[in-house]
């Protein structure tokens, strides 16, 4: 095929890939079909592992690699690239992929401007995506495996005996088979499993549960408070100090008792009262995407709290739900550190980024 006969020079691919399937991989072959270089970005490239994301950036950038080297004329004309998630700011995440594909992109010869498109197919709402870069042509792919989802394959795979679903491609399937024998499968599984048993326990409900939380964002001279967590979900990973409301109680008296006891937030004279807590409450705001835990719907109302400067931070000690508590520098946090949507808060909250 002559370059006269593509009609793009470069078409994103923007997914997931959790795992990367057959589907995936008929997108990326059609797409060489009309353009010269394909760019792949891997969504949620910075978020933590979880049942919804069990493998890392570095992980499916090896199973996109590694099928595509089966096809060399696919892997030939790929480019892979992470993409950050930017929860709670869609402008911030178009931004990073317009920048993202800028620098890979090159001038062609004949010194004019490259034609760019977007490729996907248009499934679910999970594709809006396609509708958000108006200067860049939409290619809308029928894939011959419309029926083939990666959530399906995640649920065969992740239990006691894995099914490893026969539509992906060789490399991927050989790929599972031995990530089935890691240490992260196995804490993958543990997450799933009880993500599972979470939501049987209340299947029977004549209407899906409505959860509130309330988390609160603890900060004092440059550093944050937050606990380590004990348990499923997310063992293991850093959250924010918080917890699910009690029938009898208001907000703000919810977050100061969650603070307290997974905390012990103390100074010199001992633990901190209640209405002291309260004093320092600057900022209130809710978070409500839909998507933001896999337990179930949950609204979460986050409430910053600036405490004074002092020669030494308040001391603090995990209880409760934390297996630890400790101050964190703002300098030094990363987002996959973080359980669910807890960075993306913490970044709202402050207006900072990590």
């Amino acid at each position: 095929m002559t370059d006269k006969s593509y009609k793009y020079d470069y078409l994103v691919f923007i997914g997931r890939f959790q795992p990367f399937h057959a589907g995936h991989q008929y997108v990326l072959e059609q797409a060489l079909e009309q353009a010269r270089s394909v760019i792949v970005l891997i969504g949620s490239s910075n978020v933590h592992r979880s049942a919804e994301n069990p493998w890392n950036y570095s992980e499916r950038e090896q199973m996109i690699q590694n099928a595509a080297k089966g096809k060399m004329s696919l892997y030939q004309y790929l480019k892979v690239q992470p993409l950050d998630d930017f929860a709670y700011n869609d402008t911030a995440w178009v931004i990073t992929v317009q920048e993202t594909v800028d620098q890979m992109v090159m001038i062609p010869s004949s010194g004019k401007e490259p034609k760019i498109g977007l490729i996907g197919y248009d499934k679910d709402s999970t594709s809006y995506y396609l509708k958000m870069f108006p200067t860049w042509d939409v290619v809308e792919i029928d894939t011959q495996y419309g029926t083939i989802n990666a959530t399906q394959i995640r649920d065969q795979y992740f239990q006691a005996a894995p099914v490893i679903n026969e539509f992906l491609p060789d490399t991927v399937r050989s790929y599972l088979k031995e990530f089935a024998l890691t240490p992260e499968f196995k804490w993958v599984l543990n997450e799933t499993n009880y993500i599972r048993n979470y939501k049987k326990s209340w299947e029977g409900s004549p209407f899906p549960p409505v959860f509130v939380t309330v988390d609160p964002i603890v900060v004092q001279s440059g550093n944050i408070l937050l606990v380590t967590r004990k348990d499923a979900p997310y063992a293991g990973s850093l959250a924010l100090p918080g917890g699910f409301l009690n029938s009898n109680e208001r907000l703000e008296d919810a977050v100061v008792r969650e603070l307290k006891e997974e905390t012990r937030i103390a100074d010199n004279k001992g633990e901190i009262p209640p209405a002291m807590l309260k004093s320092f409450i600057t900022k209130r705001e809710v978070f409500d995407d839909p998507n933001r835990s896999k337990r179930g719907r949950s609204i979460t109302h986050a409430f910053l709290f600036e405490l004074p400067k002092r020669d030494n931070l308040y001391e603090v000690r995990g209880d409760d739900d934390a297996e630890h508590a400790a101050w964190y520098s703002l300098a030094d946090l990363k987002t996959e550190y973080f359980m669910e949507d807890h960075a993306f808060i913490i970044q709202k909250m402050l207006g900072i980024k990590f």
